[in-house]
């Protein structure tokens, strides 16, 4: 199974600077089963750093198989969101640019 280092290291190569550009948002992730990770984007530069950010934009908690399902595109985020699968806390709109910044 796909493991939550091995998805920040993919995220890392995914990732779409241009539409990331004038942004200035945290995306936190806690994962039930696993490492809490975030992602800091600012003006189109990436940040990935372990464990909890001081002050998340949006906080998505979900476990590993969840997160792998949505990052690798095999469970789109909306339907794991309505089946609870996946629970956002803070600006839950700009979880949904993660599509968009991180491209299949």
């Amino acid at each position: 199974m796909t493991s939550v280092a091995d998805i920040i290291s993919q995220m890392k190569g995914k990732f779409n600077a241009d539409a990331a550009a004038g942004m200035e948002n945290v995306f936190q992730f806690d994962i039930e089963d696993g490492d809490n990770f975030y992602i800091a984007i600012k003006d189109g530069d990436l940040d990935l750093g372990q464990g909890q950010h001081d002050d998340p934009s949006v906080t998505l908690i979900m476990n590993t198989e969840t997160l792998v399902g949505v990052m690798t595109g095999e469970t789109d985020g909306m339907q794991a969101f309505m089946a609870g699968q996946l629970r956002a806390e803070g600006d839950m709109m700009l979880a949904t640019k993660l599509g968009e910044l991180f491209p299949q």
